[in-house]
């Protein structure tokens, strides 16, 4: 029974502390020249005051230490250490300490989450990635390192997102100003899998690499491409698709980048009222499940919207490009340990409610399940009814 511990230290037993053990060893053992390992505030207390920070949905570093400091009889308890959590202290461990250190745990955490929901229940079978990123405008008189236009600072977040298990299997962070075609440079492509674009990633060189290490893309068009149509097949008068065509590009630049014949799909989709038209090297799938494909790159567009709004990343507690980089890591780890606790506690909950039932009760003490499962009473009987 945990009727006795705090809903946040339920939630952190989720986490491989010897993981985060082993990568902090191997630093020693490496001999990697670290001042601030005798500093009171430790790397994993470090890594459990920024969670806690996340899912409190604290807005400032103040807001954060001021909480903290509240509850300081509770530190030792919630995995802050035994003399709270310092403003001056946590400020410096952000600024100085070796952001690598969270990211190594991170893709931890993401290859540990990608195991515990693998089994998750979706319509096509096989791997299927969405890829995107999203821009965090930045103050320039006070993020001066991350230059972006002359009027402001940002910086970018490649992503790239499990469809089927919604875990992000790889984020890269860029400076503002990196075109997204060249971030598909960095993707590890499997073979067999699927990678789905928006228009932005129209690179036909790009795509036909991907074709040639045998895995296959969805992608949007971009500014109507000549080709010549190779065969056609017949649609069915009651579906949303228009044309399923195989077409080669005809233009002496795009046939010299992509010299295979392609994909060309043309649906109707009724929710926006418009006509959407697709190429892929894929084809082994019906039309229908290529236009349902990229229907769910948007959860890629929605995970941005969730990590930034209810992550609140795009408030940072730090101005050095370190404390921005450790906080995003943070981010990344407080997201997937919500999805483990999830899947493990078999909640049947999306990612999002989980949050925000978590979130408002993280210095409650009781048992986790009665958040998801209540007890519901019974009624008391009448006498004399």
């Amino acid at each position: 029974m945990n009727t006795g511990r705090y809903i946040f230290s339920q939630i952190t037993d989720f986490l491989p502390k010897r993981k985060f053990e082993r990568i902090m060893s191997s630093r020693i053992k490496n001999q990697v020249t670290d001042p601030t390992l005798g500093w009171q505030l430790s790397y994993w207390n470090q890594l459990l005051v920024l969670m806690f920070g996340r899912l409190d949905g604290c807005r400032s570093l103040r807001e954060l230490t001021d909480i903290a400091m509240a509850h300081k009889e509770k530190s030792f308890h919630l995995g802050f250490g035994k003399y709270g959590v310092n403003r001056s202290i946590l400020s410096k461990c952000n600024s100085y300490r070796d952001w690598h250190v969270f990211e190594e745990f991170a893709y931890h955490m993401i290859n540990m989450a990608q195991r515990t929901r693998i089994g998750r229940e979706f319509c096509i079978e096989g791997k299927f990635y969405a890829f995107d990123s999203s821009t965090i405008d930045l103050c320039m008189s006070i993020f001066k390192w991350a230059n972006f236009r002359s009027t402001k600072s940002g910086i970018k977040l490649h992503t790239q997102l499990d469809i089927v298990t919604q875990i992000p299997k790889m984020v890269h962070i860029t400076e503002a100003c990196t075109h997204d075609v060249n971030a598909m440079d960095i993707i590890e492509y499997e073979p067999q899998a699927g990678y789905i674009f928006d228009r932005g990633y129209w690179d036909l060189s790009r795509l036909y690499h991907i074709n040639q290490v045998n895995a296959f893309f969805v992608i949007r068009e971009k500014r109507q491409p000549e080709y010549a149509v190779e065969t056609c097949v017949d649609i069915e008068s009651n579906s949303n698709v228009l044309k399923d065509e195989s077409v080669r590009f005809i233009g002496e630049r795009n046939a010299k980048n992509y010299p295979n014949r392609i994909r060309r799909i043309v649906a109707y989709i009724p929710d926006l009222d418009r006509t959407f038209t697709f190429y892929t090297n894929n084809f082994i799938l019906s039309s229908e499940q290529v236009v349902f494909l990229y229907k769910n790159r948007w959860q890629v567009e929605l995970f941005f919207k969730w990590i930034k709004q209810h992550l609140r990343v795009t408030t940072f507690w730090g101005q050095s490009e370190n404390a921005v980089r450790i906080q995003i890591y943070v981010a990344i780890c407080t997201y997937c340990l919500i999805a483990i606790v999830e899947h493990e506690m078999k909640i049947g909950r999306n990612i999002y409610e989980v949050m925000r039932i978590i979130g408002s009760s993280l210095l409650v003490k009781g048992d986790m399940k009665d958040l998801f499962f209540p007890v519901e009473d019974e009624p008391a009987p009448i006498a004399n009814c």
